[in-house]
């Protein structure tokens, strides 16, 4: 049977899935949410003239060197001029975000000027207007600043509450169930016993999840057998998850459960297996309105697909503007061999050198191998047949998370 391509695979995942519903969040719950609407201007920033120094408003017409201005009230921010319009020869002391005067022009900078009383004298001419920020400089009212999609850094929350947004719109967390199956698999802490190995794959993912900005639920470890795995499937139904993410079980052997176990709960497996490395033995499906990702259980396995094909749809889920993974391009610290016909990701490291992205591999590229996992910081992808490749050609690269 021919496996099915990466980039068919990732289609299939990503086919009609539409943002989950829309709620309301605080500004201080809004950090790294995705908006899920555009959100526009409800005032006008700033909304007067304002001061960008401290000094004395005057009109250019008056600020020649040498003038002699009577300084007839004051603007500080907050608590603006309350006089009428400065006429010939006037001059208002103003402080940064002060509200610019009817009638004043420009500001002379207290620096400029030397005062006596209530009159000040000009020690430099002020022939243009100048520091004085106009109204709407920064926006408007019913400018769209935030679009739909944005995920919401820290600088955008500034943003939206200068807007006068208490609250934003945004898409609902999906839900995330990961569920560990296999007879060998004991949590940390524990004390293995012969052929048991420590549970780790799920810590992998789940922060994985979450930093993409989705809920996790753990299941736990489901033991090899039919009754286990179905009913850890059916827990997920019930808590209302929108994706059922397994590790484990999803080969051809006899304990493997994961197959059998999803189709018996009336999952409709729309593909097993593809041409991938580290990674082959991975499914997906739907049961009922639940998504289904079967990852293979070695961590590395488990980890690679997780990246490549649960956080695009993790993204989707969310609406994001940007679902692909970004792909850099860097230059080879070694040769490579050829690549037979499944895409490789190959776990390495990039050091820049100059200015200059130099990938390295890492030593061993076994699936079950977490050391070397943990040592990358890229995934340097060859696409199927790629032939031999020298030190010094380009390659293509994938940040992974910090």
């Amino acid at each position: 049977m021919s496996l099915m391509s990466v980039a068919d695979a990732l289609n299939s995942i990503l086919d009609g899935v539409t943002p989950l519903p829309e709620e309301d969040v605080s500004l201080d719950d809004a950090l790294h949410r995705t908006l899920s609407r555009d959100l526009a201007a409800l005032r006008t920033q700033p909304p007067a003239p304002m001061s960008a120094m401290d000094g004395y408003a005057v009109r250019t017409t008056d600020a020649a060197k040498g003038a002699r201005l009577t300084v007839i009230g004051e603007s500080a921010a907050g608590r603006p001029f309350e006089g009428p319009a400065i006429g010939p020869n006037e001059a208002v002391r103003i402080f940064t975000g002060g509200v610019v005067p009817a009638g004043a022009d420009t500001i002379v900078i207290q620096e400029d000027v030397e005062r006596e009383h209530n009159f000040i004298t000009l020690a430099e001419a002020a022939p243009k207007p100048r520091h004085i920020r106009e109204a709407g400089l920064d926006f408007r009212e019913g400018d769209v600043m935030l679009r739909r999609g944005t995920l919401l850094s820290d600088r955008d929350l500034s943003l939206a509450a200068s807007m006068n947004h208490p609250t934003l719109p945004v898409h609902r967390k999906p839900k995330i169930a990961i569920l560990a199956t296999g007879d060998e698999l004991v949590m940390p802490g524990s004390q293995t016993g012969p052929g048991q190995i420590i549970y780790s794959n799920a810590y992998a993912i789940q922060a994985l999840m979450r930093s993409t900005g989705a809920e996790t639920i753990s299941l736990g470890i489901a033991h090899d057998t039919m009754e286990d795995t179905c009913a850890a499937i059916r827990r997920a139904k019930e808590m209302g998850a929108d994706l059922l993410i397994t590790s484990g079980g999803a080969s051809v052997g006899d304990h493997d459960m994961v197959k059998p176990a999803l189709e018996a709960e009336g999952t409709d497996i729309k593909f097993w297996k593809i041409a991938l490395r580290p990674g082959k033995p991975m499914m997906h499906g739907r049961c009922g309105s639940m998504r289904v990702i079967g990852l293979p259980g070695n961590p590395s396995s488990s980890y690679v697909c997780s990246f490549v094909f649960a956080v695009p749809l993790i993204r989707a889920m969310l609406g994001r503007a940007q679902v692909n993974h970004c792909i850099e391009t860097a230059i080879l610290g070694h040769a490579l061999p050829p690549n037979d016909h499944r895409q490789e990701y190959l776990r390495a490291r990039v050091l820049n050198d100059n200015g200059v992205a130099i990938a390295t591999t890492v030593n061993l590229q076994d699936s079950s191998l977490l050391g070397n996992l943990s040592a990358a910081d890229v995934l340097l992808v060859r696409p199927p047949l790629a032939p031999a490749a020298q030190a010094g050609e380009r390659c293509d690269v994938i940040r992974l998370p910090a």
